[in-house]
């Protein structure tokens, strides 16, 4: 449009000369407000006579370092908001304080003291009008695209919603439609001219006025309340989304693709278990803290969640150096931001190395080690078995002894609910990993053999081992989760492996907490687990995405849909059903939704004749070894004859 495009000009200068140019308008803007003023007030209409210069003198010399002191030419006009608007006013009401202030001091001739309060009056209303019209005429400058992808519906017709349609009628990427709320007082208004309606009356919208996607933007409304409005949105043929981040809403940085897809808490349909702050903080604050496998999804955000407790010193520990580099930035960053005096040290390292790990905790002296560091993907250990012994259980082993003979405090183990009677080779590494931290718990006093099977000497024992056991992690590195989304852009189908597969599921963040949590409440060989509720169809969870993406379902019945299901058949080692524990009658502790389980082990001296040979058959890549090892070690076990090692 040529009335944009004239903006154009303007845009190119550089930034301190639309500052001036912005400036300058609003001393133009001050003299003018005075003339009119005067006008308004004794009817004159020529120059200033007298002592009046004063006043127009005073009004841009009060007005510009209040302006500047308010932040008001920082601001950028396209991106101008309810946020700026309030700074402007509170600006000019400074302003109008000292500028009546000042003429009821001076008492110059000729200036009625009423002109102290019109000239303010107008001034605001000026200046309101010039952000306003410039944010009007500045709006379609800057590679918009002129037609709109998706006509929307806003849910939520507060502050948030209110705030979300202001930024986005900048980017100019969608037709807003209407807003919805619960509050059935504000059915039939309208905010800024569009309306607001019931969700009663949103299936015939849509189909009315043919809407093609949804914005929740509930920031504050319950959980519990935010399922059911999801729910009750999953068979309209409608994409569901969520808000950006407010700071983004603020500025006016938004666009289409900035819209997020639904958090994975809304995907699992469930509350996530709230936190206990004291067990959170109870072996971290003012500790030096060692997590491995610290590049990793679960042993990443154990380390987001540390640095907030301030520990003294966190270090971490990984073989992946992209890996530990992004973290290590990440959490440089998130301790300038939170001002936290958290001293942070990365360190390349596998905890297969023996030598390497005991170097690290003699030098550093972790009060409380994390062991996340473990192969993880079921399919991949079960193709490697020996490369998932030699990682996850004698690395296991490797760090656990170091802990010992450096007294470390507290060792917590991530493990996982396919250790419960597992039918792949991971989930019998992991329950391999449980049973040595559960032996050495009951060892007060340890003695390790060498790699040649000859016993070393024996050492006090005066770490606390734990381990927690989980089910899958929403946003992982190969979860569902990203695999759908990955599937559904791609335009399917979606591929599960089996109608009737069921996982328990739990966001990474949660997973993290209840980490932190279970081992501070840890008195020593203790299996934590944690009360998940009912476990997820993975089928369900495909439907559900599929639906809240807007897109309809192709089967039999619906030929015409968007995007199938196909099942793929289980992979490798997978079961249909996993469990958390593998006796029964688990034990409440201090946390209400953490329970403890009952477990059986082998003692430490019969365990490590049993780890000897394990080794020896890893080392020697002997896969029917190592089976027959499990089958002996791991109850339960049982690998289907086609998954079975050869």
């Amino acid at each position: 449009m040529p009335f944009h495009r004239s903006a154009a000009p303007l845009l190119a200068l550089p930034r301190p000369a639309k500052r001036l140019v912005v400036m300058l308008l609003d001393i133009c803007l001050a003299l003018f407000s005075v003339w009119a003023a005067f006008y308004l007030r004794v009817d004159q209409v020529g120059w200033p006579q007298g002592q009046q210069k004063y006043v127009y003198a005073l009004a841009p010399l009060i007005a510009v370092p209040i302006f500047i002191r308010f932040g008001l030419y920082r601001a950028i006009f396209r991106y101008t908001g309810l946020a700026a608007m309030a700074s402007t006013a509170k600006a000019i009401a400074l302003y109008a304080a000292l500028f009546f202030a000042a003429l009821l001091y001076f008492k110059w001739q000729g200036v009625p003291r009423t002109v102290g309060l019109i000239q303010p009056l107008l001034f605001l209303l000026l200046v309101g009008t010039s952000r306003a019209m410039a944010r009007f005429w500045l709006a379609g400058v800057g590679g918009k695209k002129p037609h709109a992808e998706g006509r929307m519906l806003i849910y939520g017709a507060g502050e948030a919603g209110v705030q979300t349609a202001l930024a986005l009628g900048v980017a100019r990427q969608f037709v807003l439609l209407g807003f919805i709320d619960d509050d059935v007082s504000k059915a039939g208004q309208s905010i800024n001219g569009v309306d607001i309606m019931t969700p009663a009356e949103v299936p015939g919208a849509i189909e009315r006025m043919g809407v093609t996607d949804i914005l929740l933007a509930m920031p504050v409304v319950g959980r519990a309340r935010r399922n059911e409005i999801i729910d009750s949105l999953r068979g309209l043929p409608v994409h569901v989304r969520t808000l950006p981040g407010m700071g983004d809403l603020a500025a006016g940085r938004v666009t289409m693709q900035d819209f997020q897809e639904l958090d994975v808490e809304d995907l699992l349909g469930r509350a996530p278990v709230p936190p206990n702050p004291a067990l959170l903080a109870r072996h971290l604050a003012g500790k030096t803290v060692l997590v491995t496998g610290a590049g990793g999804s679960i042993g990443g955000e154990l380390c987001r969640q540390i640095i907030l407790e301030k520990p003294r010193h966190l270090v971490l520990v990984d073989h992946n150096e992209f890996g530990l580099y992004a973290i290590h930035g990440e959490l440089l960053g998130l301790c300038a931001d939170a001002a936290l005096p958290v001293q942070l040290t990365p360190l390349l390292g596998s905890v297969r190395n023996y030598e390497r790990m005991k170097e690290i905790c003699q030098r550093y002296r972790p009060a409380t080690v994390y062991h996340a560091a473990a192969y993880k993907h079921v399919p991949m250990v079960e193709s490697n078995p020996t490369e998932g012994v030699l990682n996850n259980v004698l690395g296991t082993l490797n760090i656990a002894r170091v802990a010992i003979e450096t007294a470390v405090e507290n060792f917590v183990l991530i493990s996982t609910d396919k250790a419960v009677r597992p039918t792949n080779v991971m989930g019998a590494t992991k329950r391999m990993a449980e049973l040595v931290l559960q032996a050495l718990a009951d060892s007060p006093r340890v003695r390790f053999c060498a790699l040649d099977g000859q016993p070393g000497p024996e050492v006090p024992n005066q770490t606390r081992f734990s381990m927690v056991r989980f089910g899958n992690v929403l946003g992982s590195s190969g979860s569902v989760v990203p695999l759908f989304r990955k599937q559904l852009r791609a335009g399917g189908p979606v591929t599960v492996t089996h109608e009737e597969v069921t996982r328990y599921f739990m966001t990474i963040p949660e997973a993290a907490q209840l980490v932190l949590q279970a081992g501070a409440m840890a008195e020593g060989g203790d299996v934590f687990v944690l009360d998940m509720g009912q476990p997820v169809k993975i089928m369900d969870l495909a439907r559900r995405m599929v639906q809240l993406s807007g897109l309809s379902l192709r089967d039999a019945d619906h030929p015409d849909g968007d995007i199938e299901i196909e099942i793929v058949g289980l992979r490798p080692g997978e079961k249909l059903y996993e469990e958390l524990l593998i006796g029964d009658d688990p034990v409440s502790t201090a946390h209400e939704r953490i329970m403890k389980a009952r477990e059986d082990f082998v003692a430490w001296g019969e365990l490590e004749q049993s780890l000897v040979a394990l080794r020896r058959a890893a080392n020697g890549n002997d896969a029917a070894a190592i089976r027959n090892i499990f089958m002996q070690l791991v109850s339960g076990y049982a690998p289907e004859p086609e998954n079975r090692v050869a």
